[in-house]
């Protein structure tokens, strides 16, 4: 029994460093795309499509590789990824031109596709019970976006921007080796076993899977587009320099990943549906608030003309990404809370297809902003963008689930676990 908890605790905490550093990679372009901007002289829609490109990559494997994790087991495949993408991620250092970033940027974004591996491979050496912790835990490393902004200004500062990339793939190198000689496999955890490509997609007939996946667009989508984001948003809406930008932009981003094992064990306490009907609904207020523009106004009075101006201050900016942060970090747990719950034998390919939507939300979502800013010139277009996604899922949700089920107490934990 001993050994046996000791076996669980590296898997869990080598795949939860593993996947912070493949997130941290993932989201280098956040930063590093503020200096590559000004040198390559960008305006935002190519700055939206350079950040976003390693998330298209990062996207589109998540389901193949969550079909060889099934397969082959999370250990291998977790292990040969982060090795694949050492060398394209120290190219990236003598890249010049802007389709060079591109083009490296897509092989760079293969890690991203780490969290369909570590996701199924970690919730097969827990118990029901205990899923959505583990879960949670996992996917705290989700706060390799915060890890990036702390560390990758401070490499700047220190040389150029070509230092981030040097260290990150060296770091990157390093991690790849310590998970595979802590962590260790189970074969009986490759439930699919000789189940062909067919059988594993039949659910993608299924309703509930395609909800999961708007869910998730949210939550994680609207969290990795607005990790690449904030950094410049700041520096452009309120004049930061790119080190305070950065840093204010981690109040985001921080506890958008390491409060997501609370979001597990809420969903654990509490079910994935009641959490995630008010996870939607604290992002939809925030991302009202958020979305009202600087806004100078005059009025005519006996006097004379008198101004006003409405808008946020940083502080009140800041305050409001906070909360949604961690919104958004319960919502990410009880997305996949659904997932351990309604499809225990095919995880792999499910969590693939939902991280696949997600990550496509991450892709589209910053070039969609970079797009709006182009064309209207109101920086906070993006939140606009988003509140207006947010209501759809809302609406989709209550009409699916709410209006048909209890909302809280055990009567809704007992109608999710039948």
């Amino acid at each position: 029994m001993t050994q046996s908890r000791m076996r669980q605790g590296l898997v869990l905490g080598m795949s939860t460093l593993a996947f912070t550093v493949c997130f941290m990679v993932w989201m280098m372009f956040a930063v590093l795309g503020v200096p590559i901007k000004e040198l390559l002289q960008l305006n935002e829609t190519q700055f939206g499509l350079l950040a976003a490109t390693p998330v298209l990559t990062g996207s589109l494997v998540r389901l193949p590789l969550g079909l060889l994790t099934d397969r082959f087991g999370g250990r291998i495949v977790f292990f040969l990824l982060m090795l694949t993408c050492v060398l394209p991620l120290y190219l990236i250092t003598y890249a010049s031109a802007y389709w060079q970033f591109l083009v490296l940027g897509l092989f760079v974004g293969l890690a991203g596709g780490s969290f369909s591996v570590g996701i199924a491979y970690v919730a097969k050496w827990f118990d029901k019970d205990n899923q959505g912790f583990a879960m949670g835990v996992f996917g705290a490393g989700n706060a390799g976006a915060a890890v990036t902004k702390f560390l990758a200004p401070a490499l700047i500062a220190l040389g150029t921007w070509h230092l981030v990339p040097k260290v990150f793939s060296a770091i990157l190198f390093i991690t790849a080796l310590l998970f595979w000689f802590l962590t260790s496999e189970n074969k009986s955890h490759r439930s699919v076993g000789g189940a062909t490509l067919r059988q594993q997609l039949q659910c993608l007939k299924d309703p509930a899977v395609w909800r999961y996946c708007q869910y998730y667009s949210i939550v994680f989508g609207g969290y990795v587009a607005l990790a690449l984001w904030v950094t410049k948003y700041y520096v452009q809406e309120y004049g930061f320099s790119l080190q305070s930008a950065a840093l204010l932009a981690a109040c985001f981003s921080l506890p958008g990943g390491v409060l997501r094992a609370v979001g597990g064990w809420m969903s654990d306490r509490w079910g994935a549906q009641s959490v995630t009907w008010w996870v939607l609904w604290v992002s939809w207020i925030c991302l009202f608030l958020l979305s009202y523009p600087q806004t100078q106004l005059q009025v005519m009075t006996v006097n004379g003309p008198l101004d006003f101006h409405i808008g946020l201050s940083p502080t009140l900016f800041t305050v409001l990404l906070f909360v949604m942060g961690i919104a958004f970090a319960f919502g990410k747990a009880s997305v996949f809370k659904y997932i351990a719950n309604d499809y225990p034998q095919n995880m792999g390919a499910v969590s693939g297809i939902v991280g696949l939507a997600g990550g496509l939300g991450g892709f589209v979502l910053p070039i969609l902003f970079g797009a709006l800013v182009d064309l209207t010139g109101v920086r906070s277009s993006c939140f606009m963008l988003m509140y207006g996604v947010v209501w759809v899922s809302l609406t989709w949700m209550y009409l699916s689930e709410i209006r048909k089920q209890p909302l809280l107490g055990n009567t809704a934990q007992r109608l999710q676990g039948e």
